[in-house]
């Protein structure tokens, strides 16, 4: 947490699927500390939270536990926080992949609370089947949870009501910065002429490619669900990259212009 000596706005700037334990996480992966050092903003990095999508839960999971993620971020932590840091009451929230999706899910549930959002390689469906697979994915296949335990049966009320592609209007006032890459190997999977082929480049370059395709379509159809809308919106389709941290790392930079703007 970068904490300002004077009043400054709050950017809550989430992990992904592995919530911050372990080396998935933006103080392990990414310079993000030093690029907040001189800037005015108090920069707040909960750690958990893995695979738990940021929110609440309605009921208890045997594997991943009960979480009320929404609750404490959105109502519980901020003015704790604003006490403690003296901080301006203004908010933004970004996050990548999972925590791409949650940040869209914070804002449209609760509306003019953040001022900006950033979404990193998030998917903006969540109650359309290919959003609902993804969540699967990650929540069951790589937790061993069960996704109605978190939202209810696929299809239901809270899947719906965490939708932003459903709930898009809600995001009317809000700065709104998303991006995302096509999934072709770009400038981080290029070898160098003496450079071994190893098992993490080809992972990302067939999974991470996979993964970053998905999202570049969730985002395209965002994009185009806030244009219907007349909503405006940053959104950035880079035309090479796959889904992993030095991609991110950059697009927080290139996002924190805007966000800036917004909160000030």
């Amino acid at each position: 947490m970068c904490i300002r000596d004077s009043p400054a706005p709050t950017l809550y700037l989430l992990n992904g699927a592995a919530g911050g334990e372990g080396e998935g996480n933006w103080a392990d992966k990414t310079s993000y500390a030093s690029f907040f050092a001189n800037k005015h903003v108090n920069v707040v990095t909960p750690l958990e939270g893995k695979l738990s999508y940021y929110t609440d839960w309605l009921r208890y999971d045997p594997k991943l536990g009960l979480n009320k993620w929404e609750t404490f971020l959105t109502r519980e932590l901020p003015p704790v926080l604003d006490a403690r840091l003296h901080a301006t009451g203004k908010n933004a929230v970004a996050g990548l992949s999972m925590s791409g999706t949650s940040a869209l899910n914070l804002a449209v549930v609760r509306p003019h609370f953040y001022r900006a959002v950033a979404s990193f390689s998030g998917c903006a469906r969540t109650s359309d089947p290919i959003g609902q697979e993804y969540i699967r994915q990650v929540v069951e296949g790589r937790g061993g949870g069960n996704v109605t335990n978190m939202w209810g049966p696929l299809g239901g009320p809270d899947w719906v009501r965490h939708d932003p592609y459903v709930n898009a209007a809600n995001l009317r006032g809000t700065s709104i910065y998303m991006s995302a890459m096509t999934g072709l190997p770009g400038q981080d999977e290029q070898l160098g002429p003496k450079q071994p082929l190893d098992g993490e480049l080809v992972d990302r370059v067939i999974v991470g490619g996979g993964i970053e395709a998905a999202m570049d379509h969730c985002t395209q159809d965002m994009a185009k669900r806030l244009a219907q809308l007349r909503i405006p919106a940053t959104i950035v389709i880079r035309p090479a990259g796959t889904h992993s941290w030095s991609y991110w790392e950059r697009e927080m930079k290139y996002s924190w212009p805007q966000i800036r703007r917004a909160l000030r």
